[in-house]
């Protein structure tokens, strides 16, 4: 066992190294350090992410911005010595609860459009019917899947049959407050309680209209950057 030591302690003195095709090579294992990563900086809008490139805080280094999804950015530098990106910066939007696929009671639903959703005909011809229910029946007779009826006001001291609209086409807040808000069609449905749901039917093609959005927003508003060759910018 000393045997062998002493002769791996030998090799390591006669260690060579060479670059290859842009590699360190080694005659022996090496050990590698890795290159420090500073801490992300996390902020919740657009302009605060433009405010910090603009500023050069960090030096003029070349960056590349990613738009990774609707409600996430990323600030990221060039390789470094160990073939990895530091990410400097990372924008994550502050987007208010309302989950699709739930059921809600319509109190709750009559409150949730108002608060999180962009103001369209739709969503307030939905609030129509939300506000105005009468029993906790939701009709059922006529409903093909996509058509319902309930019982509700239709005039100062009428009631009658009204129908449900569908599909909505609506507006919630899903990205960055500083853009559009895309709109897609959804599924409005209600049942006995009465409860109201949405149900998102556009196969998530939002999410890229979202991106696209923000995409626009930051070619905007770094353009000179971009012009010159210190930002690069992709979604």
């Amino acid at each position: 066992m000393i045997k062998e030591a002493l002769q791996y302690l030998i090799g390591l003195g006669n260690t060579r190294t060479e670059e290859v095709g842009g590699q360190i090579l080694s005659t022996q294992p090496m050990h590698v350090i890795d290159e420090p990563t500073c801490k992300a900086i996390v902020v919740h809008s657009l302009s605060g992410l433009v405010q910090y490139l603009k500023s050069e805080f960090d030096g003029s280094q070349t960056l590349m911005i990613h738009v990774e999804d609707p409600t996430t950015v990323n600030v990221l530098t060039n390789f470094t010595r160990d073939r990895k990106r530091n990410l400097l910066v990372q924008a994550k939007a502050m987007i208010p609860e309302f989950r699709c696929d739930k059921w809600y009671g319509a109190e709750d639903f009559n409150i949730k459009p108002q608060s999180v959703f962009v103001t369209n005909a739709h969503r307030d011809d939905m609030l129509k019917v939300v506000g105005n229910i009468k029993d906790e029946n939701v009709a059922t007779f006529g409903d093909d899947g996509v058509s319902q009826q309930v019982t509700a006001k239709t005039g100062v001291a009428t009631v009658g049959s009204v129908k449900v609209p569908n599909p909505v086409k609506l507006a919630p807040y899903r990205t960055f407050v500083e853009v559009r808000q895309p709109e897609s069609n959804f599924v409005f449905r209600m049942r006995s309680g009465p409860e109201c749901a949405l149900f998102e039917s556009d196969g998530g093609a939002w999410k890229v209209e979202a991106m696209d959005t923000v995409q626009q927003y930051l070619q905007k508003e770094l353009d000179e950057q971009i012009e010159a060759g210190t930002i690069v910018l992709i979604a």
